[in-house]
């Protein structure tokens, strides 16, 4: 074990980005005090308890989740380099667990693991494990990334076998973030563009395909194209809700608390849908906020990439930047109508304890290596 983590500690040369911590403490607050508006209807009917998800969110995702943030914030961040490659194994291996009697299935997707009285999303864990692994191999092969054979081929064998489990759940979304995401490091990692452009073309081609031979998600994209053709009650319901609780928030929102739709109307009102109750109740202004709040994020992780030496730790403040932002984007694109509609979580925010965890432990080790920032 000692010569496994055979990393001699470097004295940190700066503090931690308080403001990167300041701005996330203020975006969880944020988050639970939205999901306590977006959740308590709902709960109150379902368990009697108006409190149950946020009481479950607390447990499950905030501490979990600060236990992680703080482990990795005082984690010196070279170790992560030899941890790259068994936690990404651990996460294909909780993948393929998913589709034994240990995986749970709702709503026609089989995505979560059980152990007893707990549960979680091994796909949340490999958006963490698959970048930091992408970080580490493209910072210890540098020369290699303008190679096909030694640089590209790797690469597309590892997405594409990732991908593959990822779509049998089906998580596509999950497997397009890492994609992108993936795509944005290698590019910053100095790959060659025509390589970029290939897996860009090869990652089109293949969800093009899943997405002809899948006739649920082929009608989510057709109702996209031709919402005025769309069934109002059917495939189109769901944005169509959403898109009546954004508009009825207007400058100001109709009041915290005071959203109709999350009550009987809007599906998924405290995960997928989530922007769309705090459109409604904080309005244009109460949006904004939080865009704003996700873009400082971003922007200050990146920051943060340009004043560290260190090729791994740069691509890994990339690869959380572009995963953070890709993700927020794909949340309130798809559930304001500017993307096909998709299942995935506004970060912070939305309720899913494996998904607050797991960006918290990036938070944290993004803030270990805002200590090495020269």
């Amino acid at each position: 074990m000692k010569k496994f983590f055979n990393v001699t500690s470097v004295r940190p040369t700066s503090p931690p980005d308080y403001l990167f911590t300041g701005v996330l403490l203020f975006l969880l607050i944020f988050g639970f005090v939205m999901l306590s508006s977006a959740s308590s209807d709902l709960a109150q009917v379902r368990f009697g308890d108006s409190y149950y998800y946020i009481k479950r969110q607390l447990m499950n995702g905030l501490g979990i989740g600060l236990f992680a943030f703080l482990f990795a914030s005082s984690f010196y961040y070279r170790r992560w380099e030899k941890l790259a490659l068994p936690i990404l194994v651990v996460s294909v291996l909780f993948l393929l667990l998913v589709f034994t009697p240990l995986g749970l299935s709702a709503k026609g997707a089989t995505r979560w693991l059980a152990f007893g009285g707990f549960s979680f999303q091994p796909s949340e864990l490999l958006k963490f494990s698959f970048l930091l692994y992408v970080s580490f191999w493209a910072s210890k092969h540098e020369k290699r990334l303008t190679g096909f054979t030694e640089g590209f081929l790797p690469l597309l064998i590892l997405i594409g076998a990732v991908g593959l489990l990822l779509i049998k759940q089906p998580s596509t979304t999950t497997f397009v973030l890492i994609f992108f995401a993936t795509f944005i490091t290698y590019f910053v990692a100095g790959a060659r563009l025509r390589f970029l452009f290939l897996l860009l073309f090869v990652g089109a081609v293949g969800v093009s395909t899943i997405i002809y031979f899948t006739p649920y998600r082929l009608k989510r994209i057709l109702t996209f194209f031709h919402p005025e053709a769309s069934d109002s009650l059917g495939e189109g319901y769901h944005i169509n809700q959403a898109m009546t609780a954004i508009g009825s928030g207007g400058i100001f929102g109709v009041g915290y608390g005071k959203s109709t739709t999350k009550l009987k109307y809007l599906p998924e009102p405290l995960g997928d849908s989530i922007f769309a109750v705090i459109a409604e109740e904080l309005g244009f202004v109460g949006s904004a906020t939080l865009l704003s709040l996700f873009l400082f994020l971003v922007l200050r992780g990146l920051l943060i990439a340009r004043k560290v030496s260190h090729q791994f730790a740069k691509l890994f403040c990339v690869s959380f930047s572009s995963l953070l932002g890709l993700q927020v984007f794909v949340h309130i694109g798809a559930i304001s109508g500017v993307l096909p509609l998709t299942g995935v979580p506004l970060p912070f925010v939305s309720y899913g304890g494996t998904s607050l965890a797991m960006f918290l432990l990036m938070s944290g080790v993004i803030i270990n290596i805002s200590r090495y920032r020269r």
